[in-house]
């Protein structure tokens, strides 16, 4: 047998090798997918009227197909037009996503969509974040991700956290690049205040969602079914990426949610 595809391998990048079955994702029996629609399954259908109509259909969710391929359990924790505003601000709450009965041993989060590019809100910095009283937070989105993994961190404290860049539209200009380029350098800066988070980074790693890439894989300006399912086979592939070149990060990842610990490796 051939052992080096199952290691870090020098020079290899976090979507070189596509991993239908999750590869190493499956190390994990319990994922939460806490997002926006993209995260949702979300179809935009035609209404007779002319007008859009917008579907969650978390069946076909990329967290389900996660579900499907790695044989993990997976919650959708999400809904089209997501803000994380709003889910600290009631929706978490009222929809039991903080039950300690559902703590999971990773977290995916996929969010700024609608916060910064749809409504503008302000991104802030690592600087509104206070990691002892998160509810001194101030009201950014930088603010509301701290409250949220705190939230999380609280329920499941050795959880490790797996955030999500958006990924390039175009080769060319885009007047939105500005705001994605330093959403993206938060969720860098998070990894650096937060233990075991990541990023996954789609901006720098994944294709470009250009026009030939929507014709195959968009449905309206959300993604198709076969769109959920590449992002499904990219996020679990760049986990797996993760989890190669940081064994020592993982190595104890079945003792998460136990009161269990090695005391020779990384806890």
């Amino acid at each position: 047998m051939n052992i080096t595809p199952y290691y870090a391998m020098t020079g290899e990048k976090p979507l070189d090798v596509i991993k239908p079955d999750g590869g190493f994702t499956g190390i994990f029996r319990t994922i939460a997918c806490v997002g926006d629609s993209l995260s949702s399954g979300e179809f935009e259908s035609t209404q007779p009227g002319g007008g859009k109509g917008y579907h969650d259909y978390y069946d076909y969710s990329w967290g389900q197909y996660i579900a499907r391929a790695a044989g993990c359990k997976v919650y959708n924790f999400s809904r089209g037009g997501m803000t994380a505003s709003a889910y600290m601000n009631g929706w978490g709450e009222s929809n039991d996503v903080f039950n300690p009965e559902k703590a999971a041993q990773a977290y995916i989060f996929a969010l700024g969509v609608n916060d910064v590019l749809n409504q503008a809100q302000e991104i802030g910095s690592v600087d509104d974040i206070d990691l002892e009283n998160p509810e001194n937070n101030k009201p950014t989105f930088a603010g509301y991700m701290g409250k949220l993994l705190s939230a999380y961190k609280k329920i499941q404290p050795k959880a490790r956290f797996f955030l999500m860049t958006m990924p390039k539209e175009t080769a060319g200009e885009d007047p939105r690049t500005a705001s994605k380029l330093a959403h993206r350098a938060l969720l860098y800066d998070l990894c650096r205040l937060y233990e075991f988070t990541y990023v996954i980074d789609l901006w720098e790693f994944g294709p470009i969602y250009d026009e030939q890439f929507k014709y195959n894989f968009y449905l309206g300006g959300h993604l198709n079914a076969a769109g959920y399912l590449l992002t499904a086979q990219m996020v679990m592939s760049y986990i797996d990426y993760i989890i190669r070149h940081n064994p020592e990060d993982f190595a104890q990842v079945g003792f998460i949610g136990t009161e269990f610990h090695n005391e020779t490796r990384k806890w």
